[in-house]
């Protein structure tokens, strides 16, 4: 597992948690310059904090070694990452069905759609 790769994995799953480098210093108690080398490619933690983050960040602890996104279901890579983030949010996994060759622009219709129907709710 390279640093980089760690650190792609690590802020894409941040990313999708809506999770922050200051959320895992505050929330799991690391230091500040420690997350931010993790996120920089220039250290990885060891498995025992990697398994921990994971948990954290509702994955399994390869997830956040190795790059599995793309290696399934859907062709275009941007549509993969889409379809990982609804199904990640039940809410919208519930109303999403999605084909193999759904185009991104079709996914961003959908939800848009679901958000509006989400704030005339509230």
């Amino acid at each position: 597992m390279g640093n980089n790769q760690f650190a792609r994995m690590l802020k894409y799953y941040l990313m999708l948690n809506q999770k922050t480098q200051s959320d895992l210093v505050k929330d799991l108690g690391y230091e500040k310059s420690t997350v931010s080398n993790w996120c920089a490619g220039i250290r990885v933690p060891k498995l025992d904090v990697i398994i921990d983050i994971a948990d954290y960040l509702h994955v399994n602890a390869g997830d956040l070694i190795e790059d599995n996104r793309n290696s399934g279901y859907y062709i275009d890579p941007d549509v993969a990452e889409i379809a990982n983030t609804i199904k990640e949010r039940p809410e919208m996994k519930v109303l999403f069905d999605a084909s193999k060759n759904i185009s991104k622009e079709d996914i961003n219709m959908v939800l848009g759609m679901i958000e509006v129907i989400k704030n005339r709710e509230k």
